[in-house]
């Protein structure tokens, strides 16, 4: 049930994301000033922070995606479906580790 929940949560988070991004991208074209403020927001380290946290919605979405997929369409998926969640899960902290020790890097190396 918690994965059921997971990918409902992050599949809504990533709407919105995509929906503000969308939004402050366009800004470029109305005025190129608020477009640069915006951009120099995302500098901020809450920024930072919710960059990591997005990414980490992205990749748990992506990776249950396929878990329900392969309950759905593969015949012996409902009797592996809670060894897949853990596999699910160890991806997604390896992922996210790495990510993040990556992109702390670049932020306090100011790449």
């Amino acid at each position: 049930m918690w994965s059921w929940v997971g990918h409902r949560i992050t599949g809504v988070g990533i709407f919105f994301f995509l929906l503000v991004h969308v939004l402050d991208t366009s800004l470029v074209r109305v005025s190129p000033e608020a477009y640069n403020a915006v951009i120099g927001a995302y500098k901020h380290p809450i920024m930072i922070a919710g960059e990591i946290g997005l990414v980490g919605a992205i990749v748990f979405h992506a990776f249950n995606g396929l878990r329900i997929i392969l309950v759905d369409f593969w015949k012996q998926g409902t009797r592996y479906h809670k060894q897949m969640l853990y596999v699910v899960l160890v991806l997604w902290l390896v992922t996210m580790v790495a990510f993040s020790a990556r992109h702390l890097m670049l932020f306090i190396g100011g790449e």
